[in-house]
């Protein structure tokens, strides 16, 4: 089955049957109405897809497409705690759904079986909701007690993303449950600080599963059974540049290799001015230590030199952000974090409905753009929201032919022009991935 056929089959599986069954179980759908489950999921994903600022009233206008018939009054009464469990049982059910490419031909990538970057992002709720997502406080008076916590996991070389995962934002990132999930062995696991756990790191190491960090600062480092402080190994062992091997941690002593290069000055004092102020703002002082360590950047992995020098790992620790790119066309783009209401239950509604429409929105980035290493996904998210009442029309259509020759034109319209320009004074990160191959 081709990539446009899995994104039809899991679009129409969870905004047609599964959303039916979640609307009846939930209790949203009591009896048969106009509006049945699917029909009030679709119109609030394609209504959100084409338009995340839309309107009640452009929302029903959006279920006109679909053959609808509802007012803006009747729709926003629907907008209840049990339609907030539905939209939210139908986001797990899209989750569950696992929608990848073929591969990315990017040589340093397909070195592993696959490459997995995480992290998690916070969107803020009234506090109304605190009894259902606990926030983590705040010195403001109002909107800090509730927050959602999104958890993913994005595979470089497939696009598949694993999430988002939903824990209140009290909850550490090292609690969820993307922490839980084994990945196969030779895959690569790359995360921030949130995700650094030296038990997780020698587990990972068992399964023969690959990881690439960035090391706290308060780490203790064991060299030729040499007991070390950070700080102190770098200025004994790192002029400019380090690769060595180490032990990391003063119970664990996990076996690994530790990476450091040596930022320049001005680097270097931009970076503590950022520390002092962020510390001032916190009221707390900066630690010498913290200081230090601002002229290096370190890193500590378990993959082979021979698979992996220095310079591949630093460029590979900048894909990192590749997942920040995600969230940032969420929040951007997708506006899950913004709402025209002041109804806890709507807004709720909004959050859940706009996360399902991120996910098969990111299902058509897979089927159109992700094969090219250069691709744009602000661009193609652009294109996709232009052509989503294409995708109503075929739905309402109750065709699958028409669904898939409505993706097939998306597909056609993201293979043109969604493209990252090439720079020659800073280059993007896909050109210095593509920098190197399978001989260096």
């Amino acid at each position: 089955m081709d990539i446009l056929s899995r994104v039809a089959k899991g679009m129409q599986g969870v905004l047609t049957k599964s959303a039916d069954i979640i609307g009846r179980e939930t209790g949203f759908i009591k009896r048969l109405r106009k509006l049945s489950g699917s029909g009030f999921v679709q119109t609030l994903v394609f209504g959100w897809l084409s338009n995340p600022d839309s309107t009640v009233e452009e929302l029903c206008q959006t279920a006109a497409t679909l053959g609808i018939d509802i007012s803006p009054q009747g729709l926003n009464k629907r907008f209840t705690s049990e339609a907030s469990d539905c939209l939210q049982k139908v986001l797990e059910s899209a989750v569950s759904q696992v929608i990848s490419d073929d591969p990315v031909t990017i040589p340093l990538l397909q070195r592993f079986n696959g490459v997995n970057i995480q992290d998690s992002s916070t969107v803020v709720l009234p506090d109304a909701l605190a009894v259902i997502w606990t926030g983590c406080g705040g010195s403001t008076p109002t909107n800090t007690s509730s927050s959602l916590k999104l958890h993913i996991r994005l595979d470089l070389n497939t696009g598949q993303l694993a999430g988002p995962y939903l824990h209140s934002g009290r909850l550490h990132d090292m609690n969820p449950q993307i922490q839980w999930e084994t990945l196969p062995a030779g895959a690569l696991r790359i995360g921030d600080l949130g995700y650094y756990n030296l038990k997780e790191f020698k587990k990972m190491d068992s399964d023969g599963v690959y990881w690439l960090s960035r090391v706290k600062s308060n780490c203790v480092v064991y060299r030729y059974d040499k007991r070390w402080d950070l700080p102190g190994l770098l200025r004994k062992c790192c002029k400019d540049r380090m690769d060595i091997q180490v032990l990391l941690g003063a119970d664990e002593r996990v076996p690994c290799r530790l990476l450091a290069v040596r930022v320049p000055d001005d680097v270097a004092k931009l970076r503590r001015c950022q520390l002092i102020s962020e510390a001032k703002g916190k009221g707390k002082p900066v630690s010498d230590k913290a200081l230090e360590l601002a002229s290096w950047i370190v890193l500590c992995c378990n993959i082979p030199h021979e698979m992996l020098n220095l310079d591949e790992a630093f460029v590979l620790m900048r894909t990192r952000w590749q997942i920040e790119l995600i969230f940032k066309l969420w929040k951007s783009h997708g506006c899950i974090d913004e709402w025209r209401t002041e109804s806890p239950w709507r807004i709720l509604c909004e959050v859940y409905a706009k996360l399902i429409v991120m996910l098969i929105q990111h299902w058509v980035l897979l089927a159109g753009c992700w094969q090219y290493p250069n691709r744009s996904l602000s661009k193609a998210v652009k294109t996709i929201q232009k052509h989503a009442m294409n995708l109503a029309c075929a739905f309402a259509s109750g065709r699958a032919g028409r669904l898939y020759e409505a993706l097939k034109t998306i597909q056609r319209c993201l293979s043109v022009g969604c493209r990252i320009n090439k720079r020659r004074k800073n280059p993007s990160t896909y050109q210095l991935l593509l920098a190197f191959d399978d001989s260096s």
